[in-house]
């Protein structure tokens, strides 16, 4: 018979289920594509070849060529870390603003709260894509523009979390009696009631990763983004959209990849926010 301490050990090192980690491998391999993707293609994603436009997959291109002959393989590869810039630097700047919205509307008092919960309650009323093209309207557009506008739109939903988080945070045993030990605020709020307000937004940003990848993806598709001849993948779907009919790989591949990374990171990111409830008192 087994030792409870063995059991504990078995417990312990319980690895993830399988689809969790083929997602995680995914992620990986996206982002090895993303940081160093000369390890996985040495063929340029801006050179053309008109000889061999329009070429389907085959041994000398394994998912074919578009219609100026670029090689959909690399420019796929190559769209990886623009893709993925996009959305991480949208996700960040949004945690980032949730966070100083969330902590300002718990901390500042019953205006303050009224007034910045009454905002985002307005801005959540409208569609985070249409939201960013508001402001892509008013800022222009550019892949800067484009991060900085898919950040401000999800913001508001961040800060509703840090908010309600913060809230329970300083309503809790350890902050009351920190109070009464005559803790400063400050200190207060950057030792006890910032950190333990956070941990559930950096879980929740894992899953909000997808959503910021896909707004950017769509946005890109509606030529929004990164210039031509750069590759990305919302613009590579956008210009094999008009091709679908005789050259399917154009749009077909630009598609699954973004359809894989945001199923891969929703994957991960329910996975880590399933363990993260788990073990949260």
């Amino acid at each position: 018979m087994a030792s409870p301490g063995a059991a504990s050990a078995r417990r312990a090192v319980r690895l993830p289920p399988p689809a969790v980690l083929a997602a995680g491998a995914v992620l990986l391999l996206i982002l090895l594509a993303g940081l160093l993707p000369g390890l996985l293609t040495g063929v340029s994603p801006t050179a053309t070849d008109p000889v061999n436009a329009l070429q389907p997959p085959g041994a000398a291109h394994p998912l074919g060529t578009d219609q100026l002959g670029r090689d959909v393989f690399a420019r796929l590869v190559h769209g990886a870390g623009p893709a993925l810039a996009l959305g991480f630097g949208s996700t960040v700047l949004a945690v980032v603003g949730g966070a100083a919205l969330g902590l300002a509307a718990a901390l500042g008092g019953p205006v303050a709260d009224r007034l910045l919960m009454r905002a985002a309650d307005v801005l959540l009323a409208l569609p985070a894509t249409l939201l960013a093209l508001l402001v892509i309207a008013v800022l222009g557009t550019g892949t800067g523009n484009l991060v900085l506008a898919i950040g401000i739109a999800l913001v508001p939903g961040y800060g509703r979390l840090v908010r309600s988080e913060a809230l329970l945070v300083r309503r809790s045993g350890y902050v009351e009696a920190a109070v009464t030990l005559g803790v400063p605020r400050r200190s207060l709020i950057l030792r006890h009631v910032l950190p333990n307000s956070l941990a559930p937004l950096l879980t929740l940003a894992t899953v909000g990763f997808g959503t910021a990848l896909i707004a950017a993806s769509g946005l890109s598709f509606l030529g929004l983004g990164p210039r031509p001849p750069s590759p990305e993948w919302g613009a590579m779907l956008s210009e094999g959209r008009g091709f679908l009919a005789t050259a399917w790989w154009l749009g077909v591949f630009p598609g699954a990849a973004v359809t894989l990374t945001v199923a891969a990171v929703t994957v991960v990111g329910r996975h880590l926010q399933q363990r993260f409830t788990r073990r949260s008192p």
